[in-house]
């Protein structure tokens, strides 16, 4: 699908890891894995996303540097962005690269563990189109403005891996929970007039609510000053608003540990810290305690064994953009099960 929207062999194997990634972490009603296909393809068919687009730094210092993106697509952006961050972190101990003029990036943790892959700590940010309203209002003007965070650790242990937005959740499980008419807690978002609610019918028009209520909008709030306004991007209520040009900004930070001390004594200290959390006793003896990722690392690994699934709804609108792109649909079975 991606060849045939014109995305180049880097595009085409940046993208396509980066939906099976999600695909593979998270609930599909969080729609962050196939079905974002539906909107790149929209996207690059009204020149929202440029194919081959000539990404280029505009400004390239030791230890920061900013990437035009040229509206390209937001996964190669920030990968391209994460790549240059860690080659900094490398040299310098620390590297950070802002990203302006770019797209959808997908999911954050996606390009977080992109430094960890390298034995560095990665924080990766991104605003968003406006969905949050500032604590005590009721008038969109903030977006989710995704965190992720990897952390290496010593061979054989997954990285420590925080991958989250700034609101309790998001339209897409919103528009799930509709679908399969099952309430929400009533801590997700607000009705149009300010009202809280577990129907997601009558919440889709209103504001998310932040994570930890004012101090999810404090986050949000700084997240979008420096991926919005220090990087040139976009920022506040203008983001995600011309389907034309959404305008996102990114940062990617990279952190090499041994900047601080060696390595190997930052891993073992690592895991003596990472013993300790795993050793509290869980309230529920069925539901140890976790690291953060622990689950989507887990997730992952069942999934890529077994299969990733897919809602009917997503596999028919495949099916339709198959057609349209003139490439063949090859779930094998799509019209038994899946659409039981």
């Amino acid at each position: 699908m991606l060849a045939a929207m014109g995305a180049s062999a880097e595009e085409r194997r940046t993208v396509a890891d980066g939906l099976i990634t999600a695909s593979c972490w998270w609930h599909p009603g969080q729609h962050q894995g196939l079905e974002k296909l539906f909107r790149y393809a929209r996207r690059v068919g009204n020149g929202g996303i440029v194919p081959g687009g000539a990404m280029e730094y505009v400004r390239d210092n030791a230890a920061t540097a900013l990437l035009d993106a040229a509206k390209g697509f937001g996964y190669v952006a920030g990968q391209r962005a994460m790549s240059g961050a860690v080659q900094k972190a490398k040299k310098s101990g620390i590297g950070m690269v802002g990203v302006y003029n770019s797209n959808h990036f997908g999911i954050a943790g996606y390009h977080a563990m992109l430094a960890a892959r390298n034995d560095l700590i990665g924080i990766a940010q991104t605003n968003a189109g406006a969905e949050m309203a500032p604590w005590g209002a009721t008038r969109t003007v903030l977006g989710t403005n995704p965190w992720g965070i990897a952390i290496p650790r010593s061979k054989g242990n997954d990285p420590i891996l925080l991958d989250m937005a700034l609101t309790q959740s998001g339209k897409g499980m919103m528009r799930w929970l509709e679908r399969a008419g099952v309430s929400m807690p009533d801590n997700w978002a607000l009705t149009t007039d300010g009202e809280r609610t577990t129907d997601p019918g009558s919440a889709m028009e209103g504001p998310l609510l932040p994570i930890g209520e004012h101090k999810g909008y404090g986050l949000s709030l700084v997240t979008d000053v420096l991926c919005g306004v220090m990087t040139g991007a976009l920022f506040g209520g203008s983001v995600f608003q011309d389907d034309t040009n959404y305008g996102v900004g990114h940062v990617m930070i990279a952190i090499d540990p041994e900047a601080f001390l060696p390595r190997p004594d930052f891993y073992a200290r690592l895991d003596e810290f990472v013993e300790e959390v795993l050793s509290v006793p869980p309230i529920d003896a069925n539901r140890p305690v976790m690291l953060p990722g622990g689950a989507e690392h887990a997730r992952a690994r069942e999934r890529l064994e077994h299969g990733i699934p897919i809602d009917v709804e997503t596999v028919k609108r495949l099916r339709r953009l198959s057609a349209e792109l003139g490439v063949a649909f090859p779930v094998a079975g799509a019209t038994g099960s899946l659409e039981k």
